[in-house]
């Protein structure tokens, strides 16, 4: 669902001071958060937010193209196996499930 226009983008406050003090050492470290909700913003361009999926941290490199998205969308937390084969017969008999 998205935000009102008039309401000021979400981002964790303590996110934003994480931001803030890597940029302000210059050094290239990895940022982890648990804040999926989190929106992008202009000032995170260039860092590096280790997204919590449930299970692991997923680094994300912030760019331009991120920015008004949130950090959840880049870390899916379901991840797809497949669907379960038929096993099929030639000798005329139904295929079962394996």
């Amino acid at each position: 669902m998205i935000r009102s226009s008039w309401k000021v983008p979400f981002v964790a406050h303590h996110l934003l001071a994480k931001i803030a003090k890597v940029k302000k050492t210059g050094k290239q470290e990895t940022i982890k958060t648990w804040s999926r909700a989190s929106v992008i913003l202009p000032s995170m361009i260039g860092t590096t937010i280790a997204v919590y999926n449930g299970k692991q941290h997923v680094p994300i490199f912030i760019n331009e193209q991120l920015i008004g998205h949130r950090l959840g969308e880049f870390v899916p937390t379901r991840n797809f196996r497949s669907h379960k084969k038929l096993k099929v017969k030639t000798s005329g008999q139904k295929a079962k499930r394996k």
